[in-house]
Formats: C-alpha cells, sequence, structure tokens
C-alpha cells in the first residue's frame, strides 16, 4: 500500500513538472526562435520586446534577406526590385476561343503575399480569375543539353485555395519564331513542369517534347503519375518549393518541398515511349475464313432426353391454397374519391368527361383483401426450360488469331532523350478560376547545390518564419477542434481516461489491518515474527545456537521451578473445578482462562506452557 501511494505522488509530480516545463518552453518559444543555424545568413536580427504587463508578448520579427546565387545560373529572379523588369506581358490571341476570353489579358502584380511573415518578401502574382494569364522572361543564355544537369526550382503559394488552374512554368524552345509579346498556348516549348488541378484531379506534371529523329515532328512525352498523395500542396495554402532534376544518363527526379516525390528514367517511364516498338502488326494481314477461334462447341452427338417438356411454364398456381376467410369478393380494391371535386375550370369540350381520382377502398382496410381472389403463382417442379446440347472442347480450336508482325518502319532509336531542343525563355501560360496566386524564387541552373542554397535562402526562410509564427501545440488543438467540434470528446476522453486510471490504481488497494488492530482471542494470528526470522542471516542464527548452549543450564534450573508452581496452580485448579462443578460452571472455560494466563506471564512462559499442555493431556 505504501509502494502504491509512493507511485501516485511521484506521477503527479513527474506530470506537474512536464506541465511547467512545457509552459516554460512556450514562454522562451515566444520571445527568443533561433533559426540562424538552419538559414546561416537568412537572418539578420531577432527582436525581443519586453512585453508590457497586460499585453501578451509580440510574435518574432525576421528580418527578409533576399536570395543570392552561389554559382552560374541561367535564370534567377525573386522580384525583390518590387517591378516586372525583364518580364514580357503577351498581347496574343488564344486561337479557336470566342473573343471575349480569348485575349491573354489577365493582370499580373509583384506583392508581397497577403499574410505574409517576411515583410519585404515579394514575388509575382497572378490578380485576375477566369481570365487567360501569359508572361515570359528571356534567359542569361540558352540551355543546351549536353554533359550537365538541368535543375528547374521555384516556390508557388495557393494564397486562395485552387478551384481549376495551373501554375506550371514552360521552358520556351529556342527557335526563329519565338516572340516573347506573341507568347500562347501553341509556342513550341521544350518542358512543361509544375502543379495543376481541376475538379479532384491534382496533378504534378513533367512533361516535354520530343523530336522524331525521322519525321522531324514532335511529340509530348509525359512522365508517370507520382505516388504521392499531392492534394496537401493544393489545400493548405502555404508556400510550396518545386524542383525538376534531369540528368545526362536520363534519369529525373521531382521533388515537392526538397522531398522526392517522383523519379524514374526518360527511356522507361513516360508516356508515350520515347523509341517506337522494333516490330508492328502487319495492317495489311487478314484472318483466314476458316479461322476457328472457339475453345468450346456444342456436342454435336447429344440428344434431348424424352421427357424434356420445353413448353412447361416456369410458373403454376398453388393448388393448396385457400381463400381467406372475409375476403370481400364484390368490393373493388379502389372507387371514386366521393370528396373530390370537379375543377371550376374544367372544359369538357376540351378536357372530356371529368372524373374522380381512385383511392384505396376504404373497407378493405379491415379485410384480407378485396376483388376476385387468385391463386397465388408458385415455381413449377417440372420446369426445365429450353433444352441446349453439352458443350465440349473444340477440336479444331486455333486459338485468337492475331496479325503477324512485320518491321516498323517507322522505327528509330534514340538512346538519350536528355539531349532535348535547347530553350531560351521561361514562361506562365494559364487559366485559373482562382486568384492571388503567388510564383517566386525562380531558378535555373546546372549544380544542385547552388539550387540547395538558393532554396535555403528563399523558401527556407519562409518555412521558419511560418513555424515560428504558427501556434503551439496547445493552439492547433484548439483551432482544429473549432473546426472539428467532435475533437471535443477526444480531448476530453484523453485527459479524463488516464486521470481515472491514476486515481484506481491508487485508491482502489486493500488495507491490510495490523497486528495490533487483531482481537485479543484465541483465533489464529499471522506470525509475523517467524517472517521476520525467516529473513535472518545465517550469522544471526550462529550467534543464537552459542546463546542457546549457554543458556541450557539456566533452563534446566527455571524448569524445577516452574513445576513447583505449576503443581500448585495444578492443586489450585483441581479446587477451583470442585467449586465450578457445584455452581454449574463448566471446567473448560477454567481451563482457558488459565492457559491465557500462562501465555500472558513472563520471561518463563515456554517452560509452564510445556508442563500445562502435558497436564491437559
Amino acid at each position: 500500500m505504501e509502494l502504491k501511494w509512493l507511485l501516485c505522488v511521484t506521477l503527479l509530480i513527474l506530470g506537474l513538472v512536464d506541465v511547467q516545463t512545457h509552459d516554460v518552453e512556450e514562454d522562451h518559444g515566444d520571445d527568443v526562435i533561433d533559426i540562424e543555424d538552419d538559414l546561416e545568413d537568412g537572418v539578420e536580427e531577432v527582436e525581443e520586446t519586453k512585453p508590457e504587463a497586460s499585453s501578451p508578448p509580440p510574435s518574432p520579427k525576421v528580418t527578409y534577406k533576399p536570395p543570392v546565387p552561389t554559382g552560374e545560373v541561367y535564370f534567377v529572379e525573386n522580384f525583390d526590385k518590387g517591378t516586372l523588369e525583364g518580364w514580357v506581358l503577351s498581347k496574343a490571341k488564344k486561337d479557336d476561343t470566342d473573343d471575349e476570353i480569348a485575349k491573354y489579358d489577365g493582370k499580373w502584380e509583384v506583392e508581397e503575399m497577403k499574410d505574409t511573415k517576411l515583410p519585404g518578401d515579394k514575388g509575382l502574382v497572378l490578380i485576375s480569375r477566369a481570365k487567360h494569364h501569359a508572361i515570359s522572361a528571356k534567359l542569361t543564355k540558352p540551355f543546351i543539353f549536353n554533359t550537365k544537369p538541368l535543375i528547374v526550382q521555384y516556390e508557388v503559394n495557393f494564397q486562395n485555395g485552387i478551384e481549376c488552374g495551373g501554375a506550371y512554368v514552360k521552358l520556351l524552345s529556342k527557335t526563329a519564331e519565338l516572340n516573347l509579346d506573341q507568347f500562347h498556348d501553341k509556342t513550341a516549348y521544350t518542358i512543361m513542369f509544375g502543379p495543376d488541378k481541376c475538379g479532384e484531379d491534382y496533378k504534378l506534371h513533367f512533361i516535354f517534347r520530343h523530336k522524331n529523329p525521322k519525321t522531324g515532328k514532335y511529340e509530348e512525352k509525359h512522365a508517370k503519375r507520382p505516388d504521392a498523395d499531392l492534394k496537401t500542396y493544393f489545400t493548405d495554402k502555404k508556400t510550396h518549393l518545386y524542383t525538376l532534376v534531369l540528368n545526362p544518363d536520363n534519369s529525373f527526379e521531382v521533388l515537392v518541398d526538397q522531398t522526392v516525390v517522383n523519379s524514374g528514367n526518360l527511356l522507361n517511364d513516360v508516356t508515350p515511349a520515347v523509341n517506337p516498338p522494333r516490330e508492328i502488326e502487319d495492317p495489311d494481314d487478314q484472318k483466314p475464313e476458316d479461322w476457328d477461334e472457339r475453345p468450346k462447341i456444342p456436342d454435336p452427338d447429344a440428344v434431348k432426353p424424352e421427357d424434356w417438356d420445353e413448353d412447361a411454364p416456369a410458373k403454376i398456381s398453388d393448388d393448396d391454397a385457400v381463400k381467406p376467410e372475409g375476403w370481400l369478393d364484390d368490393e373493388p380494391e379502389y372507387v371514386a374519391d366521393p370528396d373530390a371535386e370537379k375543377p371550376e375550370d374544367w372544359d369538357e369540350d376540351m378536357d372530356g368527361e371529368w372524373e374522380a381520382p381512385q383511392i384505396a377502398n376504404p373497407k378493405c382496410e379491415s379485410a384480407p383483401g378485396c376483388g376476385t381472389w387468385q391463386r397465388p403463382m408458385i415455381d413449377n417442379p417440372n420446369y426445365k426450360g429450353k433444352w441446349k446440347p453439352p458443350m465440349i472442347d473444340n477440336p479444331n480450336y486455333q486459338g485468337i488469331w492475331k496479325p503477324r508482325k512485320i518491321p516498323n518502319p517507322d522505327f528509330f532509336e534514340d538512346l538519350e532523350p536528355f539531349k532535348m531542343t535547347p530553350f531560351t525563355a521561361v514562361g506562365l501560360e494559364l487559366w485559373s478560376m482562382t486568384s492571388d496566386i503567388f510564383f517566386d524564387n525562380f531558378i535555373i541552373c546546372t549544380d544542385r547545390v547552388v539550387a540547395e542554397d538558393w532554396a535555403n535562402d528563399g523558401w527556407g526562410l519562409k518555412k521558419a518564419a511560418d513555424g515560428a509564427a504558427e501556434p503551439g501545440v496547445v493552439g492547433q488543438m484548439m483551432a482544429a477542434a473549432e473546426e472539428r467540434p467532435w475533437l471535443w470528446v477526444v480531448y476530453i476522453l484523453t485527459v479524463a481516461l488516464p486521470v481515472f486510471l491514476v486515481v484506481l490504481f491508487c485508491c482502489s488497494g486493500k488495507k491490510q489491518p495490523s497486528a495490533a488492530e487483531y482481537k485479543k482471542t484465541d483465533a489464529p494470528q499471522p506470525d509475523v515474527n517467524e517472517e521476520k526470522e525467516e529473513g535472518k542471516d545465517k550469522a544471526d542464527e550462529e550467534e543464537e545456537e552459542e546463546e542457546e548452549a549457554e543458556s541450557n543450564e539456566d533452563k534446566q534450573e527455571e524448569k524445577q521451578k516452574s513445576d513447583a508452581d505449576v503443581g500448585s496452580a495444578s492443586q489450585e485448579e483441581e479446587e477451583d473445578e470442585e467449586e465450578e462443578e457445584e455452581d454449574g460452571k463448566p471446567t473448560s472455560e477454567v481451563k482457558t482462562k488459565f492457559w491465557c494466563s500462562l501465555s500472558r506471564s513472563g520471561d518463563h512462559v515456554g517452560g509452564p506452557l510445556v508442563i500445562f499442555n502435558d497436564y491437559i493431556a
């Protein structure tokens, strides 16, 4: 019992310490947030303000510093100049579209995010909804696919979520016809990459245009769909980092927030395949007229049994059925509604003779039925249906016919699809039903370290600032419960159940009575001394044996003395018994009292008790 109470007290102390520690961590977390190790030079200063007694501590303020590329780049843009300098707005019209919506007249602005945590961090924002948008910018130099990888990276934030629309980029091919002022949906591109959504279809495109070396025509190749669930990136209203890595060995990786969500090889993991098949089916080959594709045929030797009746009906009337008592044969199931009245505007010349609507016969409600009674129909036990011969294996079966294979006249083998058409510009050509799509921190380079540094100084700073401004665990739980009230039940059970178990564990133990609480009767009692003596070590036992040997002589003398005492006591007992017999009292009560007096006597109980036992015997 003492152990249980000690455990309870320990659990309660640990709980209080944990709660206080959590509160202290939250207080310190609100005052100081150290993100310099993760962001290197991304944070210049963390301002600590001493809150007043009547107001809560203010959120930490992180000073924004524009990212700077740490190596060679083909294109970089952070929009922190606050202008569209270097970008070209399209003035084109979309073909095969109504004039009202054919123009690329969607608006673009350079501004901060609506709920920015980094003042001064600006980006390109798609302002309009339900309009075509097109904007593009030239690279510092054309990108040529040779021995270095291609890395394309940028940030997107769907500030208002997304209903239907895209946020992908196009890498515009280097052609003589390229005119950024007339950038539209048919403008030649080399790669299209980025998020796109319509309905409940969440996509992350990676499409490249491959040139057929025989015909010179281009064909779009779509990378396989990612296995990851992409919905969160479209709905959480957070800034996400999209990265495409394309290597000279034809391997590719697609990353979101620096985590790989899709990967593969340009030769094996795109649709349609880069290289056509070596052989194709002969379009001029035709199936022979006598080709038999039937695996089973009716048995030609089978004969219909003589007792097979094909004309027997599937259902017959039940001859054992009996009309229920009380059946109203003369009453119809439906009668004219007596309360119905002909409408005032009813024209018999135009509408015909008016008849009251039919209602269920009220007399049939208390009867088993009305009208002419008919026997119910049951399955015919003799019904067999139309006879058909059983099916057997076709001895002339030749399998499913296929046209013969011939060499593919259009076959080619391109083992380096990585070497795509060079591109010289980057563009956004989008239609969206949602406004305020935020783009930021574009970079195109060949060094993965440069792209990661750029991401850490840009997207990483946004992530750290968002994390610093997010509420603690308790705040997040409260916010979630406001959106989903049923979570309150989960919280209550989560808190109440452990408390109930602790109380039950601490308070349900039985209290063991102590030796002093036992009644002083002849009832057997637990021998506590024996349990303690069993715990003595061997050294104590040896000392007791030596003491016992030394006291043997004293015990003999005490025994002689006790014999004399017991003898006199026995004589007194006999006299008392005679008196009790005269008074009608039982002798056993006297013996009991005498035994109790001996058991409570002084230091010499052992000897008199032994003799008394002999006396009783």
